[in-house]
């Protein structure tokens, strides 16, 4: 069951929020829930985001392995061209 959340808006905002959430045929409520759900992946997806990336940072650190860019752009290049193409190899650094 949801939980009940009280927020406090600035006059102004109150009054946007309300004049959008009815142009887009919603109620004031259901438009800040959207909105915050919204917000939320986003922020999700961006911590998601930098774990992998530290993570992958961590790798490299331990393992000193790379690809060279030039040789996934080219490799991507082909596969989306349907050529056939060998992946590209992990190098140390």
């Amino acid at each position: 069951m949801a939980e009940t959340t009280t927020m406090k808006l600035p006059d102004g905002l109150k009054k946007r929020v309300s004049e959008v959430a009815a142009s887009a045929g919603q109620s004031p409520h259901a438009f800040m829930v959207e909105a915050i759900e919204q917000q939320t992946q986003l922020a999700e997806r961006r911590r998601d985001f930098i774990g992998a990336a530290l993570a992958a940072e961590q790798e490299v650190a331990q393992y000193g392995l790379v690809h060279d860019g030039d040789e996934v752009l080219a490799y991507l290049k082909a596969r989306l061209e349907g050529r056939k193409a060998s992946r590209p190899r992990k190098r140390k650094l």
